[in-house]
């Protein structure tokens, strides 16, 4: 029997050796390295003959599990911390993702900083740099980083041999793109080596209650690289986010087996590493340009209200076919937004170039930004500039395709954060139900 076989993903079809196109369903480059599953006897596999003589379990009502409290190891890091749920759980596999350059070995290396100097084991595996790179990272965040212990390997028993005979309480490994599996003739991070490694470490951290950080590479669209397995595999999946040339980013959950994924962390880069942004809304507020086509957005980041300014450009086009372009919001509700303003406030934007932005590099994937994209584009195709007494103006709101505006999720909670810095936000209501009436609204004030 060969050592490894290729399954298709698609189809489930066996072969040999790897090939560019499945002979079973025709799928291209669904074909990955799995290991063979031994056989015993006439054709049956050795877990179906385990199964034919073992006892039935006794299933027991969830009311009588005993479910001991989770004492979770707090890194120190108060919005990494947030994000997770209130730290790290023993045992946990963690997939950390982001783009290069984006801030992941900073966060991991001074979240194990802190966590050292509080006394508990922590490790760091490198599989993309040496202890000496590590170090020169490493001093630039403090004295606290240095107090990690390294290990430069790529080999994954060598990494399961150090993490049993170490016993960290943390490990964060960078990245699991890089750790190879013996027995495997694939190359590090193929689809098949990305899924073995992953087993392997969860048993690992499962059997010996070490809780261990994947770092992960991600795509071109952003989204993370590897089998898809590898999400449903682990306890907790967080996205750091943002634009590598800026200094702002955001760490949100899209998956947590032990929290919320409702709670988004913001981050500063500096020269000596990541700094907590404790309250973004004010940073956001004091930058806002409070020219035409600025205007303030009371945005969710999670449960958390967040303070964005949203700004556009109208101009001119040489073109035929003007651009649109938009940075931090989608492209599609853009375009919404602006049929909309063509359609039921008679703005055109037919020939010139549209361009719409959030500023900071933070991104906002929600309709509540409708209506601050729409009165941006107002205030700048008309050179107007909007708000009263020196303040910008603040809106949320969803815009609908006939012209009316929609409630949008928690507006107590939006308008009590614009409040704070002395805005009354331009919000959907009685008075203010239709676009229109916004727009002639926000003109007035």
């Amino acid at each position: 029997m060969p050592r490894t076989i290729h399954l298709c993903t698609e189809c489930g079809h066996e072969s040999a050796g790897w090939l560019g196109r499945c002979p079973g369903c025709g799928e291209w480059n669904t074909l990955v390295e799995e290991r063979p599953s031994s056989s015993n006897g006439a054709g049956r596999s050795a877990p179906s003959a385990r199964r034919n003589g073992a006892p039935a379990g006794r299933p027991r009502p969830l009311k009588e599990v005993q479910a001991p409290a989770i004492e979770r190891l707090r890194t120190g890091v108060a919005e990494l911390d947030r994000v997770l749920g209130g730290g790290i759980v023993p045992g946990s596999l963690v997939l950390l993702g982001g783009s290069p350059g984006i801030g992941k070995s900073t966060i991991t290396g001074g979240a194990l900083g802190r966590l050292a100097a509080g006394g508990h084991p922590v490790l760091y595996v490198s599989g993309e740099e040496s202890a000496v790179q590590v170090r020169f990272r490493a001093e630039r965040l403090g004295r606290d980083a240095l107090l990690v212990p390294v290990l430069a390997e790529t080999d994954l028993d060598v990494v399961e041999a150090t993490i049993e005979a170490e016993r960290p309480a943390v490990c964060v490994i960078d990245s699991v793109q890089t750790l190879h599996a013996g027995g495997l003739s694939g190359a590090a991070g193929s689809v098949g080596q990305v899924r073995e490694v992953a087993g392997r470490l969860a048993r690992v951290a499962k059997e010996r209650g070490v809780a261990i950080v994947l770092v992960g590479h991600v795509t071109k669209d952003g989204s993370l690289a590897g089998p898809r397995v590898l999400e449903h595999l682990v306890d907790c999946v967080l996205q750091f986010e943002g634009e590598p040339e800026r200094t702002y980013r955001t760490l949100r959950a899209l998956k947590n087996r032990f929290g919320s994924t409702n709670e988004v962390g913001v981050f500063e880069m500096r020269e000596d590493g990541l700094v907590e942004v404790a309250d973004p809304s004010a940073r956001f507020v004091d930058e806002a340009s409070r020219a035409p086509g600025s205007v303030v957005l009371c945005a969710m980041e999670g449960s958390r209200p967040v303070l964005v300014e949203v700004q556009a450009l109208v101009a001119e086009s040489p073109l035929e076919a003007p651009r649109r372009l938009a940075n931090g919001v989608d492209r599609n509700r853009l375009a919404l937004v602006l049929a909309v303003l063509a359609r039921h406030a008679g703005l055109s934007f037919g020939a010139s170039d549209v361009f719409a932005s959030v500023a900071g590099g933070v991104r906002v994937d929600e309709p509540g930004a409708d209506l601050a994209v729409a009165l941006a584009l107002a205030s700048a195709v008309r050179g107007v500039r909007l708000g009263e007494e020196g303040r910008p103006l603040a809106a949320f709101g969803e815009v609908g395709l006939t012209g009316e505006l929609r409630q949008v999720a928690h507006p107590d909670r939006r308008a009590a954060e614009a409040a704070r810095f002395g805005l009354s936000p331009l919000a959907p209501c009685g008075e203010v139900a239709t676009l229109a009436k916004a727009l002639e609204l926000a003109c007035s004030r």
